[in-house]
């Protein structure tokens, strides 16, 4: 697969947009992203935060598969009927997979988990811990991560959302703090939004059951520098779209000239392996 025809940019409408082949020697590249959130940002309006407006920009994009969250989630306190509409509007959307929200500091929370994987058919479920008041030392985390474990799903850990800069005065929300996952629970857990840290960073690449994504990577080489810390087969493409621009995190990974095999993993296999 020749990357220069993995993304060519075009102009319309006086604004650049990123047009994927998905030619490849190994058959079509089926893009996933591993970070989308559906619904509305409480706190303003953003672009394609209809999920109609972002199924069409991602099949501009060539993207054919997604791990959807629910912005609904982070503020909600009812988090059953927050799942049951976030697994609703992905059956109209098969190209769209639930990340159904867990708040562990509400009650009933162990029945919203079962759920999720009885009911909804869920693959992994979304935690919020900055949002919903709790630490990842805390013990409602570790019986969390217990639970999804026993059933079958993987979490996905948000550690950021929102630059603080940027948060309303009123509700300001710190990063997750991560250290506590250095303890290897042995579950599979993907971390979204991470800001690299260089010491922290080379700890979490210890603990094999931990993943990443890319959507918080900067800079031009961004990615290509993750991946000598962290193995190529834990970092998975992600967007946190609509949050963010879907194709800022293509344009990333593009320019980090990755090898096409590496190409592939990080855009496809790793999550499809994740799946499994």
């Amino acid at each position: 697969m020749k990357r220069r025809e993995l993304l060519k940019t075009t102009l319309a409408t006086g604004a650049s947009t990123v047009s994927v082949s998905k030619a490849s020697e190994r058959g079509p590249l089926g893009i996933v992203d591993t970070n989308i959130s559906l619904f509305r940002w409480p706190f303003r309006r953003l672009p394609l935060d209809e999920t109609s407006l972002l199924i069409e920009k991602y099949r501009e994009l060539g993207i054919v598969k997604t791990f959807a969250g629910s912005f609904e989630g982070i503020l909600q306190r009812d988090i059953s009927a927050v799942n049951t509409r976030l697994a609703a509007e992905c059956e109209k959307h098969p190209q769209l997979l639930p990340m159904g929200s867990i708040n562990p500091m509400l009650p009933g929370w162990e029945e919203d988990v079962k759920r999720c994987q009885e009911i909804h058919g869920m693959s992994g479920i979304r935690l919020y811990p900055n949002y919903h008041g709790y630490t990842l030392a805390d013990r409602c985390f570790s019986q969390l991560l217990t639970l999804a474990n026993d059933a079958g799903m993987f979490v996905q850990i948000a550690a950021v959302f929102e630059d603080v800069r940027t948060q309303p005065d009123l509700l300001r929300v710190a990063d997750t703090q991560l250290q506590p996952l250095l303890e290897n629970h042995g579950v599979t857990i993907q971390i979204l939004n991470y800001r690299p840290k260089r010491d922290l960073l080379e700890k979490l690449a210890e603990v094999p059951s931990i993943y990443f994504d890319t959507a918080r990577i900067d800079q031009t080489d961004g990615v290509a520098q993750f991946l000598k810390t962290i193995p190529p087969e834990r970092v998975l493409f992600g967007t946190h779209a609509p949050f963010l621009l879907p194709e800022a995190s293509l344009i990333r990974v593009h320019e980090s000239g990755l090898p096409d095999a590496t190409l592939r993993m990080v855009m496809q296999s790793n999550a499809e392996a994740l799946l499994r």
